[in-house]
């Protein structure tokens, strides 16, 4: 098998969430627990963070990732979906596995996990154990893929938890109220492991401490110690964000660079930084210096993308894989701060979720493309565009993302604004 094979193998001949949706999502960690034991109990042999939560957690990861980087630590990163190569999933300080390793991975466990019938999913995290065992990394950031307790990374047993918010998303897997989806993600609050809240949630925060104090976890609500404030950095803007931290309420980070510039990150650095702290206490060596490279240099030692992401400046051309209410929200309020003409927005969604809401909350006065992106879960431009039509939603469709873009940036002016975004798979194509 070559590597083009072997893609194909593992995203045709396994159920793929990213492709298919519910169909592949295993409601048990049996398949999990069998390729573990398979390939020697890998996740035991490397120390972890694991992170859930709807939004910002990989964001949080790829900055934790950067920062322990910077300290001179051997870092493993395990995130999803991807959005251009399938590597982005499984890095270390970075790079991504070599595409010999997928290849040799596959083919040497492919006749036994056929017995197992796993999900596309389920291997991936396999792979990445297995990978992150042999290549002894000092830690690995695990990211859940989809809710937390049942899912396939919540068979290791990590030296923190994390969990940034709780929103609306995949109701129809998680639950269809917030209290259902936070009892979900909590389930990865293990025994006597500290585990960091990003964000205090007056309906939900008592099933977090509830399951805190079942398991014997000491838990820390992040917004109750750090709060970032912006300051407005008008010689760079688009580029980096500044930002002062405060803990307890007094200043610990003056003029903080983040090289993500999403407002949203503001929560996220914070949880970050109570990630570290926890860290530190538990004999990690992290210095202010590590600190302030890090989160300065995230993109460039992660190769984290499509957050914010500023694809041009001449017309402003700006991609964010925030996909659901809470998602598109914080996006939407960042827009408005941006000044522009007029506002071309590329739109594409997936066909498994109730999109009303969200094309209810997007502004009106836009010109709308319409797009399809390549994947089978992706809606059909006609059905988004009538959908929308609704909702008082005005433009055209096009049957691929790299059309409707290509059509915005033949429309829109010098001073106007392109935004691409409404499903992490359109920004995907974009990109």
């Amino acid at each position: 098998m070559n590597y083009t094979r072997t893609l194909h193998y593992l995203y045709t001949s396994l159920p793929m969430f990213q492709r298919i949706g519910a169909p592949a999502y295993k409601a048990d960690l049996n398949n999990t627990i069998a390729i573990c034991k398979l390939l020697d109990n890998p996740e035991n042999k490397f120390r972890s963070v694991h992170i859930a939560g709807t939004n910002g957690k990989g964001s949080t990861s790829h900055m934790l990732a950067s920062v322990l980087q910077c300290a001179g630590y051997k870092v493993g990163l395990y995130t999803s979906p991807h959005l251009k190569d399938f590597r982005e999933r499984i890095k270390i300080n970075g790079k991504k596995i070599g595409k010999q390793s997928v290849v040799h991975f596959v083919e040497k466990h492919k006749a036994d996990f056929e017995k197992i019938q796993p999900s596309f999913f389920e291997i991936t995290v396999g792979m990445a154990f297995d990978y992150f065992a042999n290549e002894k990394v000092d830690i690995a950031i695990i990211e859940t893929g989809l809710g937390g307790r049942l899912d396939s990374t919540n068979v290791i047993t990590p030296l923190l938890s994390v969990i940034t918010n709780i929103s609306y998303d995949h109701q129809a897997l998680l639950g269809d109220t917030l209290q259902k989806i936070a009892t979900e993600k909590a389930g990865i609050i293990k025994t006597n492991v500290p585990v960091v809240i990003g964000e205090t949630q007056k309906s939900i925060s008592s099933i977090f401490t509830k399951k805190a104090k079942e398991n014997n976890a000491k838990i820390y609500f992040t917004d109750k110690k750090y709060f970032a404030q912006s300051i407005d950095d008008k010689a760079k803007p688009n580029t980096v964000q500044t930002l002062d931290i405060y803990y307890d309420k007094k200043l610990k980070y003056k003029n903080l660079v983040l090289d993500l510039v999403g407002n949203y990150q503001q929560k996220n650095i914070c949880t970050v930084l109570q990630s570290l702290q926890l860290l530190n206490h538990q004999g990690f060596i992290i210095i202010e210096k590590n600190i302030r490279k890090g989160v300065a240099s995230v993109v460039k030692r992660t190769g984290l993308l499509g957050r914010w992401q500023i694809l041009a400046q001449s017309p402003l051309t700006i991609a964010d894989t925030g996909h659901n209410e809470a998602g598109i929200k914080q996006v939407l309020a960042q827009l408005k701060t941006v000044p522009h003409r007029k506002l071309h927005f590329v739109l594409g969604m997936v066909n498994d979720k109730d999109i009303t809401k969200i094309l209810q909350l997007l502004p009106k006065t836009a010109q709308y493309y319409f797009c399809k992106a390549s994947i089978p879960r992706a809606l059909d431009e006609k059905e988004l565009a009538q959908k929308a039509n609704q909702a008082k939603l005005k433009g055209k469709t096009y049957p691929t993302v790299k059309a409707a873009l290509k059509s915005a940036q033949k429309n829109a002016l010098k001073k106007d604004l392109i935004f691409i975004g409404g499903s992490t798979f359109t920004v995907a194509d974009a990109l």
